[in-house]
């Protein structure tokens, strides 16, 4: 039997903003399942589309015009600025394994809509991780901004320290919860080779070992903002004492300008 070969073409891009299911299926005339946790995805033909929970949205097997224009018409920006990653996926039914993985491509032995859902599935969790990476970077400039600037104390640079500490939380709480990067999908457990796909891939693009970098990076900011904010309430606490005692000594001398006759 004849081997044989498709090449297809996956794009994977954070959408800045979360997007309204009913209104991709409106625009698109088509109608999301529910695949694995966080991912709606619907086929068109032979292509397909899969959308996250965490705003990122895939196109699979489109050509570069119809998947632009697609983009366009459900107000997806991709521009220079856009964070996107691209993975070639190869169809070749000669190789002897199930799937074969390497910095280039994906290679399936066979097409089949679990494998193309795991791969987007994946990819997306590595876009919405870059996400974070970048906005990590942002923090720390920020960190370092706020440590540098609260030298002196003021109720303003005390709010803004409690504000960025929240911040940090946040963006904890949305990789935890909205990424799904420590849960495996549940219906990987029945299929031996699916799960395969999804850790040799997950592998591949580091999830894990980012995820680790990131919570360092949360923790080591988290550090430097508890240790300001710790030295800023001290600040805050010898101000007010500074207050007190001067409030005293206003009444000492009200006093004695009193007892002397003075006033």
């Amino acid at each position: 039997m004849a081997s044989t070969k498709q090449t297809m073409e996956l794009l994977a891009i954070y959408t800045l903003k979360p997007l309204s299911i009913a209104a991709i299926e409106k625009t698109l005339g088509i109608t999301f399942k529910k695949a694995i946790e966080a991912t709606h995805y619907a086929q068109i033909g032979e292509a397909m589309i899969a959308y996250t929970n965490f705003n990122v949205l895939t196109l699979i097997n489109w050509t570069k015009e119809s998947a632009q224009e697609t983009l366009s018409s459900i107000g997806v920006i991709n521009d220079a600025s856009t964070i996107n990653q691209d993975y070639p996926i190869l169809v070749d039914s000669s190789i002897e394994k199930a799937f074969t993985i390497d910095n280039e491509k994906i290679t399936l032995k066979e097409l089949n809509i679990l494998n193309l859902i795991i791969i987007s599935h994946v990819i997306s969790q590595s876009v919405a991780l870059e996400v974070y990476e970048k906005k990590l970077s942002e923090y720390y400039e920020k960190s370092r901004k706020l440590i540098i600037d609260v030298s002196t104390f003021s109720i303003y640079k005390r709010n803004l320290l409690a504000k960025f500490s929240k911040q940090l939380v946040l963006i904890r709480h949305d990789m935890l919860i909205d990424l799904f990067l420590l849960d495996k999908p549940n219906i990987l457990w029945d299929n031996e080779n699916a799960e395969l796909l999804y850790n040799k891939l997950a592998s591949s693009l580091e999830l894990k070992d980012r995820f680790d970098v990131i919570e360092y990076k949360l923790d080591s900011i988290k550090d430097d903002i508890a240790m300001i904010m710790d030295l800023t309430n001290h600040n805050h606490s010898s101000f007010l004492e500074w207050i007190i005692i001067i409030l005293i000594m206003i009444e000492i001398v009200m006093s004695l300008m009193e007892w002397f006759g003075l006033k």
